[in-house]
C-alpha cells in the first residue's frame, strides 16, 4: 500500500491587507502630540471629547443602505446573528448624528464635541491613499447662527498655528453652499420649485468647477458648454450652458476681490434676484464681519467662491484649510502641499433621526495628511528618546536591577531593564536600537564597591565621529562612574545635557 504525503500546513503571510498600514513608535508619539496640541485648543474653546463606536448600523450611516446582496459601496459591512447590517464608521460627523438624535434629552443644546480616531473606507487604495486613516473632528449641533461657524474657522485656524504649521504658511477658504445655488438659479440650472430637475447637469457643474486648478478656464468653460476633449482624446461632455449661463457660472469664479467685503459685493451682484443666493452672501458677510472682530485678516481666512468640494453634502457655509508653502512632489517638481482640513454647515443631517431640522456644523482634520506637512517642514519634533536601559550583568541579581528601573520610573524618567540573553556588547546594541539616552551599568565590582557606571549613549554619538583615538574616548565624559545613592540625580543630569543637544 502506497503511503500517503502528509499534508503540508500553509503558513499564513506576514503581510498587512491592501490598504492598510502599520504604525510604529515614533509616527505613534508624534501624531499622540500633534494632537494633544489640537484638542488643547478645542477644549479651550468649551468643546468636549466624545467616543462613539468604531460599528455603525448601516441604517445609522445613511449614505448606504443595503439594495443589494451586500451594501459594501464605500463601507465595511457584514451581516450579524440578527440579520441586520453593519458597517465600520466612515467618517466622525454621521455617528455624530446618530449619538445626538439618541442622548439629545441629556446633551445640552448646543452641543460641542471634538472627536479623534479611525475610520475606514472601502476604497480602491493607491499611493498614500489608504482604507484606515485617523480624522480629528470638531462639531456644534443645535445653533444655527453663523457665530458657530465663524468660530469653527477661528478654532481651525489656532489649532493649526498650536500644530506647528506657522501663520504665513496656511490660508482658510469660505465658501457658501447657497451662493453656488444662487448663481445654479441664475444660470437656469436649478429650479427652486423642482430642485430635483437638472440635477444631472448641476453634478456636470459642481465637477467642473471643481477642476479649475487643473484644467484652468479654458477647460472649465467648455465642460460648461458642449464638452472638452482632453489631450488623449477623450471627450467628456459638458453641462450644455449657453453663453451667457456660462459666464454666469465663470463670473462665480473669477468673484474673489481684494477683502471679503468686496468679494461678497461681487457675489451680491451675480446672484441678485436669488433668494438663496442672497441669503447665502448675507451668512458670508456676517461670518466675515465675526471673524475680523477675532482678529483674523486675509492673511488667515479668505472668502473664495472656488471652494466647492463637499458642496453636494453642506447645506450653507463650507471651508476648506489650505497650506500654502511649497513641497516636492514624486518626479521632484515644486507644488503647494494643499489641503488638510474641510468642514462647513449641515443641517440636514440629525433630521434623519428626528424628523425635526438640527442645524449644525464642523470641521474634520485629516491626521495623517497634516502630520505629513509637518514632517515635510521639518515640524513634527524631534524624535522621541527611547528609555533608559538597565543592563543585566548577573542574571542572579535581577531583582536588584528591578529595583534600580523602578527608582527610574519613579522618578518620572522612562526607563526599561534587559530582558534578553547576551553579553553586555549585545545589550548596549539593543540600547542603541532603542534609542535609549543612558544605559545603566553595575557588575560585581561596582556592586561591591556602591557606584554605578552610566553610559552616556546620546552624548557617545555625537562624540563618536569626533574622536579619533582610544585615549581621546577615555578622555571624554560619555561614561561615568557615580554612587548608587546618586543613580537618579545623575541620569536627570545626563538627560537634561542630552535635551540641550
Amino acid at each position: 500500500m502506497a503511503k500517503t504525503k502528509p499534508t503540508k500546513t500553509r503558513r499564513p503571510r506576514a503581510e498587512t491587507p491592501r490598504g492598510f498600514r502599520d504604525y510604529f513608535g515614533a509616527e505613534v508619539t508624534e501624531r499622540a502630540r500633534m494632537l494633544e496640541r489640537i484638542t488643547e485648543v478645542y477644549a479651550r474653546y468649551g468643546f468636549d471629547p466624545l467616543e462613539s463606536s468604531a460599528v455603525e448600523t448601516v441604517e445609522a450611516l445613511g449614505k448606504f443602505l443595503p439594495d443589494v446582496d451586500r451594501p459594501n459601496e464605500g463601507v465595511f459591512a457584514w451581516q450579524d446573528e440578527d440579520e441586520g447590517w453593519l458597517a465600520l464608521r466612515y467618517d466622525l460627523t454621521a455617528p455624530l448624528a446618530r449619538v445626538y438624535a439618541q442622548h439629545r434629552n441629556e446633551l445640552p443644546t448646543p452641543y460641542r464635541r471634538y472627536a479623534v480616531g479611525p475610520v475606514w473606507r472601502n476604497e480602491k487604495p493607491g499611493p498614500g491613499r489608504f482604507r484606515q486613516f485617523y480624522q480629528c473632528d470638531a462639531d456644534t449641533v443645535g445653533a444655527a447662527s453663523m457665530a458657530a461657524d465663524a468660530e469653527i474657522c477661528a478654532m481651525l485656524a489656532e489649532a493649526l498655528e498650536a500644530a506647528g504649521i506657522a501663520r504665513g504658511d496656511y490660508v482658510i477658504r469660505i465658501n457658501d453652499r447657497k451662493v453656488l445655488n444662487g448663481v445654479m438659479e441664475r444660470a437656469g440650472v436649478l429650479d427652486p420649485a423642482d430642485p430635483e430637475r437638472d440635477a444631472a447637469r448641476r453634478g456636470i457643474v459642481l465637477r467642473a468647477i471643481d477642476k479649475l486648478d487643473r484644467l484652468g478656464r479654458e477647460g472649465v468653460r467648455a465642460l460648461l458648454g458642449a464638452g472638452r476633449k482632453d489631450e488623449s482624446g477623450d471627450f467628456t461632455p459638458g453641462a450644455g450652458l449657453d453663453d451667457a449661463a456660462a459666464e454666469i457660472v465663470m463670473g462665480f469664479l473669477d468673484a474673489r476681490r481684494e477683502d471679503g467685503a468686496a468679494t461678497c459685493a461681487r457675489l451680491r451682484e451675480l446672484v441678485a434676484g436669488s433668494a438663496v443666493g442672497e441669503e447665502g452672501v448675507a451668512e458670508l458677510e456676517q461670518i466675515a464681519e465675526l471673524l475680523a472682530a477675532q482678529g483674523l485678516g486675509p492673511d488667515r481666512v479668505v472668502i473664495d467662491p472656488s471652494v466647492v468640494r463637499g458642496l453636494g453634502y453642506y447645506t450653507g457655509p463650507v471651508y476648506e484649510a489650505e497650506l500654502t508653502f511649497e513641497i516636492l512632489d514624486e518626479k521632484g517638481r515644486k507644488r503647494q502641499f494643499g489641503s488638510v482640513a474641510g468642514g462647513g454647515r449641515y443641517d440636514d443631517l440629525v433630521k434623519r433621526f428626528t424628523g425635526q431640522s438640527v442645524p449644525a456644523c464642523g470641521v474634520s482634520v485629516g491626521v495623517d495628511r497634516l502630520l505629513a506637512a509637518l514632517r515635510a517642514v521639518g515640524r513634527a519634533g524631534d524624535e522621541a528618546p527611547g528609555p533608559v536601559v538597565v543592563t543585566v550583568m548577573d542574571r542572579a541579581r535581577l531583582a536588584d536591577y528591578q529595583r534600580m528601573t523602578a527608582e527610574l520610573r519613579a522618578a518620572g524618567i522612562r526607563a526599561e531593564m534587559f530582558l534578553g540573553g547576551g553579553a553586555m556588547g549585545k545589550q548596549l546594541k539593543y540600547a542603541d536600537r532603542r534609542a535609549a539616552p543612558v544605559a545603566v551599568i553595575e557588575g560585581e565590582d561596582e556592586r561591591a564597591r556602591g557606584v554605578v557606571q552610566l553610559k552616556d549613549l546620546a552624548l557617545g554619538a555625537r562624540l563618536a565621529a569626533q574622536i579619533e583615538t582610544n585615549e581621546e574616548w577615555k578622555a571624554q565624559p560619555a561614561q561615568i562612574e557615580v554612587p548608587r545613592a546618586e543613580l537618579v540625580a545623575e541620569v536627570r543630569r545626563m538627560l537634561a545635557r542630552a535635551e540641550r543637544g
